[in-house]
């Protein structure tokens, strides 16, 4: 389980999808663990922000060297949450 803070970015200026792009240690350990990776690279995740809970994937970014983690919608507008917010995560991989 992995705990951070992050900023919530779009997706380009006109953009409707919002990530959040993973601290470099978590990143680093992540990669390290999961060396089957599913397409382009991702890795199925659970994550938490405030009191919502999904089942998503994060995906290796080459721009960042990171990788980065969409925030759907219904997540944002429950948690109040929008761009340039920071906000507390909390992430498990998934098997």
């Amino acid at each position: 389980m992995y705990e951070f803070e992050a900023t919530v970015w779009r997706w380009r200026e006109d953009g409707t999808w919002h990530f959040l792009t993973l601290p470099e240690d978590v990143t680093d350990d992540i990669d390290d663990r999961t060396p089957q990776k599913a397409g382009f690279g991702s890795v199925r995740v659970e994550v938490t922000i405030g009191s919502s809970t999904w089942s998503t994937s994060v995906f290796p970014s080459k721009e960042l060297g990171s990788f980065i983690l969409p925030v759907k919608k219904a997540v944002r507008v429950a948690e109040g949450c929008e761009e340039g917010d920071r906000v507390r995560v909390r992430l498990a991989v998934q098997p």
